[in-house]
């Protein structure tokens, strides 16, 4: 059953008294405090140490680590580091629901689905792998505001994305960052802890997600038992160094083989593969490239290769290897299995595609990838309105 918001969790108090209740627990929260007339406080006193209430929002895999080390914590009777767990998740068209959710109900965790975040009193907010940005309103409802599990080490990658532009930009170090959120703006505020750690030669945005999901939880949990002197000692992030981390179109999926190297492709392959395999044209119909390889010196090292003069999305089938060859715009890089109709391996792609074409023509110039265009957002929205007047 699902809980109306409330605007306020517990009786509203003068903002006077309010702000004599609460005392320094708010320095965290400067400039928060709203405008004059708001009444955002509650009338129970702020607790100065454990256990906490902890309201968490969270979604996906990353976030689902998070709500388990939380939970693992509540169970810890003997360190009493949380009291009371409860779970604010997005709408989900699977039955089951985002990771979150699943555990959540799991674990016998209350859960709200937003924009519904229960009624209850609660000290502290944790936010990891949401997407939605909470207003000041909410906000100011937790006497030591909103935390949130950043997967990367601020201000490099603020966004929705960190993960997979860490991977896709080739990033060496990355990390995570425990920071306390801002309204309107994403990962924007003060930085409670920061970790860093090495990326991985090669390592898949996947299996970057594990490493540092369990990194963020365990640092959660230390910002946690020591608080209010954790909110004391924040500082805010470096105004040098921002990038952002935008969410993956399905634009970014299809490979540039007249621009891209070898190296960008292939991680481009490790950072979104897993959730969006690679595309490009064959023969004008849209395949997908399902498992992609380096390609080692002792093949590049093949007369086939190197006898021909070859253009970007030239491919060749290298039955040694049983890899597609294709070119790029440095060198080639390896395709074990397309889909095209259904899944087929390199060698079923060559029996029955390629074979035809070298049956009429030895030139690897005629089996060619071409770059897949999608149309931009205006050029839907002007296909659909063309459509809609023809319809009309």
């Amino acid at each position: 059953m699902r809980v109306p918001v409330r605007l306020c969790w517990g009786p509203r108090v003068s903002r006077s008294l309010a702000g004599r209740r609460l005392g320094c627990q708010w320095r965290g929260l400067v400039g928060l405090r709203g405008a004059p007339g708001q009444e955002d406080f509650r009338d129970a006193p702020v607790r100065k140490k454990p256990p906490w209430r902890v309201l968490f929002f969270g979604t996906d895999q990353f976030a689902r680590e998070t709500l388990r080390a939380l939970h693992a914590a509540r169970e810890n009777k003997e360190e009493e580091l949380i009291e009371k767990l409860e779970v604010v998740t997005l709408p989900s068209p699977s039955l089951k629901g985002l990771p979150v959710k699943q555990y959540a109900v799991e674990s016998r965790l209350p859960v709200h689905e937003w924009p519904c975040v229960g009624a209850g009193d609660f000290d502290v907010g944790v936010v990891a792998s949401f997407g939605r940005l909470l207003s000041e309103t909410l906000i100011l409802k937790f006497p030591y505001g909103v935390l949130n599990v950043h997967p990367s080490c601020l201000p490099r990658w603020r966004g929705p994305a960190p993960i997979i532009h860490t991977v896709l930009h080739g990033d060496a170090v990355t990390g995570v960052t425990i920071m306390q959120i801002r309204p309107k703006r994403f990962d924007v505020g003060p930085i409670l802890k920061q970790e860093a750690v090495p990326v991985p030669p090669k390592t898949t945005s996947k299996e970057l997600e594990v490493v540092l999901s369990r990194l963020g939880a365990d640092m959660l949990i230390s910002v946690l038992k020591n608080l209010p002197e954790s909110l004391r000692n924040g500082r805010q992030q470096p105004a040098e160094g921002v990038t952002y981390a935008p969410k993956i179109s399905p634009a970014t999926s299809c490979v540039k083989w007249e621009e891209q190297t070898a190296e960008q492709i292939l991680r481009l392959y490790r950072a979104i593969g897993n959730i969006a395999p690679l595309q490009t044209l064959w023969m004008e119909k849209t395949i997908k490239l399902l498992d992609l390889v380096e390609v080692n010196n002792s093949v590049l090292e093949d007369p086939k290769l190197t006898g021909h003069s070859v253009i970007p999305g030239s491919v060749v089938y290298h039955k040694q290897s049983q890899v597609l060859l294709v070119y790029c715009k440095d060198g080639w890089i390896g395709v074990r299995s397309v889909l095209l109709k259904k899944t087929l391996t390199a060698a079923d792609f060559h029996n029955g595609y390629l074979h035809q074409w070298y049956q009429k023509d030895s030139s690897v110039c005629q089996c060619r990838f071409q770059t897949l265009r999608l149309p931009t957002t205006k050029q839907k929205e002007k296909l659909l309105l063309c459509n809609s007047t023809l319809s009309g």
